[in-house]
């Protein structure tokens, strides 16, 4: 069994949270809500509701083998915090899944994970993701090295498929 941690803040994408969350649960892994603050009450832009388990400061990228980092505004804050850009390395660097969908790459671009990939996004990013150094291109998924990013919620069947296909 696998764990996963899926860093999220408030207004987060609803399903591009719930849906890879109960993919990974229903493969028969532990999925594990991951915030700036343990216990935290978090909103879905269209109202779910979610708590967080662990504090972005009390993990480490070894008590997991992949991170999701679900879209909509929850990125902005998420990259704003500074232990969630450390450990979003740190899984980079252990060569563990990193899958961010939607406007989730942002925090990769802060985390200074791109230079030299191919990634893609919701399409407002691609200038700011081309400029921290990746070629962004429009597809369903995007495979670079231990990095998985997709669009937006349509992309999330191939997005989810991605995830389990790196789970041990």
């Amino acid at each position: 069994m696998a764990r996963v941690a899926f860093i999220v803040e408030d207004m987060f994408e609803d399903s591009e949270f719930q849906v890879p969350y109960d993919r990974v649960q229903e493969a028969g892994h532990e999925a594990v809500i991951v915030s700036s603050s343990s216990g935290k009450e978090l909103t879905g832009k269209k109202g779910a509701k979610i708590t967080s388990e662990k504090s972005t400061a009390d993990v480490a990228a070894d008590d997991f083998d992949a991170l999701v980092l679900p879209g909509g505004y929850s990125p902005d804050k998420v990259r704003m915090d500074e232990n969630a850009v450390a450990l979003t390395h740190a899984f980079h660097d252990d060569g563990k899944p990193v899958a961010a969908i939607c406007h989730a790459p942002w925090v990769l671009a802060e985390a200074d994970l791109l230079r030299g990939t191919t990634v893609t996004s919701w399409p407002s990013l691609r200038t700011d993701l081309e400029n921290a150094g990746a070629t962004w291109v429009d597809e369903e998924l995007v495979r670079d090295g231990n990095i998985i990013t997709s669009r937006k919620p349509d992309d999330l069947p191939a997005f989810c498929a991605a995830i389990l296909a790196d789970l041990p």
